[in-house]
Order: structure tokens, then sequence, then C-alpha cells
């Protein structure tokens, strides 16, 4: 058997796949049911309510055994007639959903602005008045570099032109930052068990509206494991069009009851604190004359991962090592900016006590 190293619990700070609390990963080693009759149709019904208040919806909130990249795929399939897609891109996993429309087929126009900055609801909608735009794909929390769009701005501004659909990445956005697809004017909003939910990897879970399911309905190309149709038909029975991770279910199960126990408005909070004092901690780092800084501009930084640059002649690999080295985990830089940044995924279950031990190692590392 490969032997992994073993992290001490509370300092695990990747931005994805997050730490996992205990009795959480415990869960799964329930035995297995059968995944058609009574048994899952219990524990399906059962996450109903937990799921519907993490994602602050009304609607039913479609399970699907598959990284969030597949639901991405399917809100393209699914969501996109003969149209063309606009695509705001801000960083490389909102690329990651331009690249998905392109590869469906679709005819995309990326509109991209420099990495940590946002896109703007006034140019939006005037990108979306020369019309033929079927649907907005975009991340809400770009997970590369820690910019946080005005989804609700921005939504406004789609619900102007009503046949056109907002898809939305929320990867790292749904379970640690306020969100609230139905009272926005969202048309399909996803993200994976692995993030801000903290649970291990191998789910996602996606809200579609109306328009949405009437999208899917007539798709002719939205394929078969993917048909939000067939997922939402389902789950109206409390089933899966096909068999679900059972194991990660029983995880799940456990992990809405500790989301409800600690109340949606308090777990946004937590994250929105530990990006505070994130911040205030790379300041005290500037007062000491090191070069670090917020790779997102003011504003518009997410609550839960923050990407910090670094100086040339600081070496983000070497940062990441060394934390390493004592104990502890952060994220190295992705995309194009993987060698000048770091990431702190500080989302999950973590807490600002365990997120001050690692900015301590850090400050030693740094320093």
């Amino acid at each position: 058997m490969t032997e992994i190293e073993r992290i001490e619990e509370g300092r695990f700070f990747l931005p994805g796949p997050t730490e996992v609390h205990p009795d959480v990963l415990a869960a799964q080693a329930q035995q297995m049911i059968g995944h058609r009759g009574p048994d899952i149709e219990r524990l399906m019904s059962g996450l109903e309510k937990g799921l519907e208040l993490l994602f602050t919806t009304t609607r039913p909130v479609i399970v699907s055994t598959s990284s969030a990249t597949g639901l991405m795929e399917a809100a393209v399939r699914n969501g996109v007639r003969n149209g063309r897609v606009l695509s705001l891109v801000d960083g490389a996993f909102s690329g990651r959903f331009a690249e998905i429309a392109k590869t469906c087929g679709l005819d995309v126009e990326v509109w991209e602005v420099e990495w940590g900055n946002v896109h703007s609801p006034e140019e939006l909608d005037q990108r979306l008045s020369s019309g033929g735009f079927d649907a907005v794909t975009l991340s809400q929390s770009e997970t590369s570099t820690g910019a946080l769009q005005d989804l609700e701005a921005l939504a406004a501004v789609v619900r102007r032109y009503p046949d056109t659909l907002l898809l939305v990445d929320s990867v790292t956005g749904v379970g640690g930052v306020e969100t609230r697809p139905d009272e926005w004017g969202v048309d399909f909003i996803l993200t994976g068990s692995q993030k801000a939910m903290a649970l291990p990897p191998g789910l996602s879970f996606g809200v579609a509206s109306e328009a949405m399911l009437e999208r899917s309905a007539v798709a002719s190309a939205k394929g078969w494991y993917f048909d939000l149709e067939r997922l939402s038909v389902q789950l109206s029975a409390h089933q899966t069009p096909a068999t679900p991770a059972i194991s990660l279910l029983y995880s799940l199960d456990l992990q809405l009851q500790r989301i409800i126990d600690e109340g949606m408005e308090r777990r946004w909070q937590r994250h929105l604190d530990m990006q505070i004092r994130t911040v205030e901690w790379v300041e005290e780092m500037q007062a000491r004359g090191v070069g670090i800084d917020v790779f997102a501009g003011e504003g518009h930084r997410s609550p839960t991962v923050t990407c910090i640059s670094m100086a040339e002649g600081i070496n983000a690999k070497e940062v990441v090592a060394g934390a390493r080295a004592r104990g502890w985990v952060l994220g190295g830089g992705y995309g194009k900016i993987a060698d000048s940044t770091v990431r702190i995924g500080h989302m999950g279950d973590h807490t600002v006590v365990e997120l001050n031990g690692l900015l301590d190692v850090l400050t030693d590392v740094m320093t």
C-alpha cells in the first residue's frame, strides 16, 4: 500500500481539495446500499434540506458523481442552442469554462480582462446589447487569482436579455461566499464537493432555473450522463440516473448537518473573517519590507482563496516548500502566474485561529 505523508489536522490550506473533518471522512465507511429502492431514496431525500440551505434556493439541487468540470460541460451542452456564448475570463478556470464551450462546438466570444481584475456590469450590458448571445459563462470566485466577480450586479444585467442565460461556475463560491441564485436570477450555478463544502472530491452540485430546464428539454447535443432534465426528473424521485458515489453521499449527509448547525450567515462571515485576516497579514509583511501583495484588486477579493504575488527575488515555490517542511500545506500559483504567486485556501471548516498558525509559519519562512 502506498504511503502518503500525513498532515496534522488544521494545517491543510490548499485551495482545493480542502481539509475534511475526521468525522466526515469516517462517515464514508458505512456499508453499501442498493442504488435503487427505499434506502437510496431515504438517503437522497435527507440531503434536500441541507443542499437547499447551502445554495439558498427553493429549487431542487442536482447531485452528480463527477468533478465540477463535468457540470460546466453540462451547463453549455444543456443551456446553449445554436447561438453564441459570451465567456467572461479573468483567470485559468473561467478560461476553462470558455474552452469547454469551444470544444463542444459552440461559437464562443471570449471577453478577457487582466488576471486579478473582474468584469464591468456596464460593459457587459454594452456587449449583450449587440444581440445574438444564448448564454454568458463566468466564474464567480476565480480560484487561480482570488478575484471575486460581483455576481449580483452581473446577473442583473443578464436579466435584461431574456434570451440569454447566465451559467455560473461557483466552485470556490457556494458554501463560503454569500450567493443567492434564486434572488439574483442565475440560470445555472454549480460547485464541487472538495472546496468550501469541505468534502472529499468526487461530487458536484447544480441548481437550474426553469428557463435552463426548458432549454435542456429540447437540447439536441446534451449527451446522456449530463442531461440536466434527466437528472432533475430522477432527483424528484430521490434517485440518480446512474449509480451514484454512495460513500460520498454518506459524508455529504453528515457534512450538511454540520453546515445546518453552523448556519449560512455565520459560515459566510467566518470565510470573510479569514480573508480579512490574510489581507491584514500581507500588509503587516509589507510594513516589514517583505515584497508581497494581494494579487486581486481591493474590493473584489474572494472570501475563500487569496492569491499572493511575490516580488522579484522571492521564490514562490520555495515559500510553498518551506511551509511544507514545517508541516503546513498551501497552494502554489496556477496557470500563467504559477511562478510568481502562492495561494491560501481559507475555506471549508477552517478558522481564523488555524489560519493564524499558517501565517506565523509563512512569516518565519519569508523572513
